[in-house]
């Protein structure tokens, strides 16, 4: 619990709404004590003067302090602190307490005269205690009300703010749970386990790409199992021949004359051609395919290829072309490996183009790199099998028939020497007009 996402974002939330509120807090009670000191300190000099002048006016009207007593207990009253005016000779005239009328009145405070000193005579002196009555709080008592106000908003503000914080947390923290969920079941292997988050901000986009995630596992899974199962269906037809021709020998049934022999050292080749094929797409897997990478004349390359491959296509009546410009740069690549894409290609072309059809070997400068294309008349590929023509052991032709080519593997790892060169590899056709196979080589 310490440790889930919602603990940790209740938590961080929690914590930065209490600072939050505590800077405010300080801030505002620090800010109102001090304004409101000021206040109630101006508001005092002007009760003073206020007061001050009404009892000088007062006296220039009647000439004595005949009366005034009634005045100075509304005023009294009226500004909540005690007011006292003295004669000269310090003695109480009037008391807004009335308590002490006609006694010597003693204060360190010395008071403010009601005539300036320049008027030469002084009718009396103003005396205001500054302690307040209870219908009018003083400034002190106002600050700490406040404070206590907003102490209380701020508890108030805390408690809602942990409310939402946790509806908060909760929804943020429900599809990460779903998720973790998901994976679980996963990992367990499961893999038609989907998320189904419909948020169209970070939350929906991470959904997006956890749920591409799954359709790849299924993916790479089905073509895993198909791939094992395709393994051993090629690795049973020449088992399975070989161990029928040697057991027609011990049965008797048919002499080890030379025609046997090499029907079996066939299949054994078919076997270790297999194996080979098989182990080169482990390498290139784990990103141990060996690259011997030097600069080398492209067209030498293809030349040399073209002419070993040229005796099969004219046993089957199909003409073999190279078209290739004489400014072509070199490559930086293994030639050994780009022999081997080009052959697999080549042969590729001979075996689905019928008599009479043509191969096309051409190359050409675009950019950064050097794009050779294989160009055949030949049946063409279906549009539907495009998207998996590089898949391992995939065949357009599905009742795996030899008579149109090997393990099923080649393409797979020609596509793989290409991709360990930086290059790219495509393929586009149409149905019984051709198919055209593509690759690039970067320039040094």
């Amino acid at each position: 619990m310490l440790h889930s996402l919602r603990f940790r974002l209740l938590a961080a939330f929690t914590l930065i709404i209490l600072v939050a509120v505590g800077v405010v807090y300080l801030f505002v009670s620090q800010t109102t004590g001090g304004e409101i000191r000021r206040y109630g300190e101006r508001s005092a000099q002007v009760r003073f003067s206020r007061v001050g002048f009404e009892l000088y006016r007062y006296y220039r009207i009647n000439g004595d302090w005949e009366g005034i007593q009634p005045y100075v207990e509304q005023w009294g009253n009226l500004y909540g602190q005690r007011i006292l005016l003295t004669d000269t000779s310090g003695t109480v005239i009037a008391d807004s307490e009335g308590e002490l009328i006609g006694k010597t009145y003693y204060s360190d405070n010395p008071g403010t005269r009601l005539a300036p000193p320049m008027m030469g005579f002084n009718p009396g002196t103003l005396h205001i205690e500054p302690e307040p009555s209870a219908a009018f709080p003083s400034p002190v008592t106002l600050s700490q009300a406040i404070s206590r106000f907003l102490i209380w908003g701020a508890l108030a503000a805390i408690f809602l703010a942990f409310l939402i914080t946790f509806f908060i947390s909760r929804r943020i923290s429900a599809p990460v749970k779903t998720m973790a969920l998901t994976a679980r079941r996963l990992g367990q292997g499961d893999l038609s386990q989907r998320v189904q988050i419909r948020d169209k901000g970070e939350m929906g986009d991470l959904a997006g790409a956890f749920n591409s995630m799954a359709d790849d596992l299924e993916r790479a899974d089905r073509l895993r199992r198909n791939m094992v199962a395709d393994a051993a269906h090629e690795l049973r037809t020449p088992l399975s021949n070989i161990r029928g021709y040697l057991e027609a020998i011990l049965d008797g049934v048919k002499e080890p004359d030379a025609d046997t022999i090499r029907s079996i050292d066939e299949e054994a080749s078919l076997l270790s051609r297999l194996a080979d094929d098989l182990q080169e797409l482990s390498l290139a897997d784990s990103g141990k395919l060996k690259l011997d990478r030097q600069t080398q004349d492209i067209v030498t390359i293809v030349r040399r290829t073209a002419a070993s491959i040229q005796d099969r296509a004219t046993g089957k009546g199909i003409s073999l072309s190279v078209v290739l410009p004489d400014d072509l740069p070199e490559v930086n690549v293994d030639a050994q490996r780009i022999s081997q894409v080009l052959a697999n290609l080549l042969n590729n072309a001979i075996a689905h183009t019928a008599e009479s059809g043509t191969i096309t070997v051409s190359a050409r400068q675009q950019d950064g790199w050097v794009v050779v294309s294989v160009n055949d008349t030949g049946e063409g590929i279906p549009a539907d099998s495009l998207p998996n023509i590089f898949e391992r052991f995939y065949r357009v032709d599905k009742s795996r028939t030899r008579a149109t080519g090997g393990s099923g593997l080649g393409l797979t790892i020609a596509k793989e020497i290409v991709e360990a060169h930086g290059g790219d590899i495509t393929v586009s056709s149409e149905p019984g007009e051709g198919t055209q196979f593509s690759f690039t080589l970067p320039v040094p």
